[in-house]
């Protein structure tokens, strides 16, 4: 997807992506991060919406209609005090997860991005996962894909789908955005779904685009092929997640009762 400024026109090019997804005969839609609106926080006053505005009430409508599940991606959520990266899941039968960002895109790479997403948005503070018919979904967004912990967490709780929308850089995306995707799919035996942003904004947001589906044994089952608007398909055979686990059983096999102790430092100097 290529959001901008235009809320009204990001509006219309993610229904007419979801459309295309269920003309695909698609269960469960992933829109990317910042779906309803991406720009300048100097236009979040009139951009942001609430979770019962326009852009969400759209998508839940589009879900009972098209009778799939539609994840937002990522919305501008105004919560009252301030605004939030939000991402919601919308069941045909009128439920909704929300999930809002939780580790936020502040970063300085000389010559290349400079960003304080915190300058404007809070961050979340809670983990979420959702059922959707027979998979769980472990909700994360676009930076949070650097924080393998989060992603164990979401495992743990039972997610077999880890979900990354994103508006990820063009700069770090080309050495980093499949590396990261399928190493969190490898180290939990999970796919990942992440749909993205693609191309460069009248204001000089430049992203990565290249969307990905991801096996639990890390096979990329489906990719974008252009820099373009472009639907994303693959089945998921979730029984994989489960079959992966049993296989390499990292679930398990974790050691958590030492990882809050002290590391001990040697010097071999």
């Amino acid at each position: 997807m290529t959001s901008g400024t235009d809320s009204e026109a990001n509006l219309e090019q993610a229904v007419a992506l979801v459309r295309h997804a269920a003309g695909l005969e698609a269960h469960y839609v992933q829109l990317p991060e910042y779906a309803s609106f991406w720009g300048p926080a100097s236009y979040y006053a009139t951009a942001a919406q609430t979770l019962d505005g326009e852009f969400v009430t759209t998508m839940a409508a589009l879900a009972h209609s098209l009778q799939l599940h539609v994840h937002v991606g990522s919305f501008l959520e105004h919560t009252g005090q301030g605004y939030a990266n939000t991402s919601v899941v919308l069941a045909p039968n009128g439920a909704r997860a929300v999930y809002r960002k939780m580790h936020l895109f502040d970063v300085d790479v000389p010559g290349g991005v400079t960003y304080r997403e915190s300058a404007a948005i809070e961050a979340g503070n809670e983990m979420v996962v959702a059922s959707a018919d027979d998979a769980v979904l472990g909700l994360t967004i676009c930076f949070d894909v650097r924080f393998p912990e989060l992603y164990r967490s979401l495992s743990l709780a039972g997610a077999n789908v880890l979900c990354v929308p994103a508006a990820f850089s063009a700069v770090t995306g080309p050495p980093h955005w499949e590396v990261l995707l399928r190493a969190r799919a490898i180290e939990n035996g999970a796919f990942v779904v992440a749909a993205a942003q693609a191309g460069t904004t009248a204001e000089g947001l430049a992203t990565h685009g290249h969307a990905l589906i991801v096996s639990p044994w890390g096979e990329l089952l489906a990719e974008a092929t252009s820099a373009g608007l472009e639907v994303v398909v693959a089945d998921l055979e979730l029984d994989a997640a489960r079959q992966r686990r049993e296989q390499i059983d990292t679930l398990t096999l974790r050691r958590p009762s030492l990882y809050g102790g002290a590391v001990r430092r040697q010097s071999l100097s």
